[in-house]
């Protein structure tokens, strides 16, 4: 990881098992920084993320300590009492079992679900380079070295890219495990296409 030393042209929060869209920009725009110093937000990407089950889109939260208003991102702490870890691995086990990579990439997320965690930007972080690694691309992190002020930035994005928000990027549509069942779903987990597609997921999203 690096930590960015020149004004960024996009800026993106640090999200848990980002989307598609927020990968896409990660990866194949220029000059991207990572803000580890922007403040948390519920109910963004920075603590949830969207797989597809069985019963559709399922969104999985992180549980995080509670915290004062305008609380850093590199300071929010994980909260550790509730049994999250279970619940989002058995749900990404049932959805994801019977896809074409699953068998041979689960013990790479397995020990983010049986290992406590406390800092829920370094968990993020941690798994971006599993998912890197598995698609099989080299990429360093540009980390902020405090909060960036959104001027002269081509792209801020840390806000565009939520839940509730549509986002504007084009998504090619890539075989999903419950195609049979549903439509084409966009921009879910990046877990979902490397579960599906293995080291082509790169192709699949490239824009």
């Amino acid at each position: 990881m690096l930590t960015a030393n020149r004004q960024p042209s996009t800026i993106l929060g640090i999200h848990y098992l980002p989307c598609i869209s927020w990968f896409q920009h990660f990866l194949f725009d220029e000059n991207v920084v990572l803000d580890q110093h922007e403040y948390f937000v519920k109910q963004s990407y920075r603590n949830r993320s969207i797989i597809l089950s069985a019963n559709g889109p399922l969104p999985l939260i992180i549980p995080v300590k509670k915290n004062i208003s305008k609380q850093p991102i590199n300071t929010i702490e994980i909260e550790n009492a509730f049994d999250w870890q279970k619940q989002h691995w058995e749900a990404i086990r049932s959805a994801y079992n019977s896809s074409p990579f699953f068998e041979h990439y689960e013990h790479y997320f397995y020990k983010f679900y049986h290992t406590e965690f406390k800092n829920l930007l370094e968990f993020n972080l941690e798994l971006i380079k599993i998912c890197l690694k598995l698609m099989k691309v080299e990429k360093e992190f540009n980390l902020s070295v405090k909060y960036v002020i959104p001027i002269n930035i081509d792209k801020d994005l840390r806000e565009i890219i939520h839940p509730k928000k549509k986002v504007d990027t084009d998504f090619k549509p890539y075989i999903q495990v419950f195609v049979g069942k549903f439509s084409f779903v966009k921009n879910l987990s990046i877990i979902d296409v490397i579960f599906n597609h293995g080291n082509d997921a790169i192709n699949k999203i490239r824009i």
